[in-house]
């Protein structure tokens, strides 16, 4: 037998650092999307709190960009509390915003021309604990950095969100560097949903979950977040159809 195996105080230790563990464990809250094929995929059945979690659009262009933007609003929408939201480019539509649930009152902005300054700021708001989220548009996320907020996000309890927007298409790329984020997901449109009359239906997504700690990766195909920042799943459609057609040509 090694002498590590008898040693009393190295015991010991493991012993502290396996309680530590299992009380944060049972003491961190998570935020369901209330549709169940999600939430039984992620651990605790939902987005958790004291955590940081990472969202981006499926391509580089605006419109997959907006669709990743109003998806972390209606995920702030159904937080209870007020949100620090941190960016560098004044160009959120808040009238689509408040569509997805989340109102004005809820919302302090924080704006700067520097990225060091948007991730200061998250960590600033993360390590205040007064706070149900704060996000921060962010071009690149080095890991050193991520730790950090992850790291205040489990002091504080509060959620994190990372919003990737990119200014360029190869940025896009840096998207698949490792992070300390408790979850990563991507968001891409697809054609939204048929309606009987002319018009257009609700605004259809594949949410892709990429990266979960101690959970599984999936896709999801759901409907745009509602008045009450609500999603849906959607039944995904038969692979000959043109919305499968449309999907395979855009995320493949």
């Amino acid at each position: 037998m090694s002498s590590l195996a008898i040693n009393p105080v190295i015991a010991e230790l493991r012993e502290r650092i396996a309680g530590l563990e299992n009380g944060n464990a049972r003491a961190r809250k998570v935020l369901p999307f209330g549709a169940p094929g999600i939430d039984q995929g992620l651990p605790g059945g939902g987005l958790a709190f004291g955590a940081l979690h990472e969202v981006a659009g499926g391509g580089s262009g605006t419109v997959d960009g907006a669709a990743a933007a109003l998806f972390v609003a209606g995920i702030a929408a159904r937080a209870e509390g007020k949100c620090l939201w941190c960016l560098t480019r004044p160009d959120l539509f808040f009238p689509a915003l408040s569509q997805a649930g989340l109102h004005p009152d809820r919302v302090t902005f924080c704006e700067s021309d520097r990225e060091d300054d948007v991730l200061s700021a998250m960590e600033e708001g993360l390590s205040f604990g007064g706070l149900a989220m704060v996000v921060a548009e962010l071009v690149r996320l080095p890991m050193t950095a991520s730790r950090r907020l992850q790291l205040a996000a489990e002091k504080s309890g509060s959620m994190g969100i990372v919003l990737r927007r990119w200014r360029r298409q190869n940025e896009a790329s840096d998207y698949g560097q490792p992070t300390a984020s408790t979850t990563r997901w991507r968001i891409s449109v697809l054609p939204s949903d048929p309606l009987p009359v002319a018009g257009v239906g609700r605004a259809r997504w594949l949410a892709e979950l990429i990266r979960v700690k101690a959970g599984e990766c999936a896709e999801f195909e759901i409907g745009a977040p509602d008045a009450k920042g609500r999603v849906c799943l959607l039944p995904v459609p038969d692979h000959g159809s043109d919305q499968a057609i449309w999907r395979r040509s855009h995320t493949g």
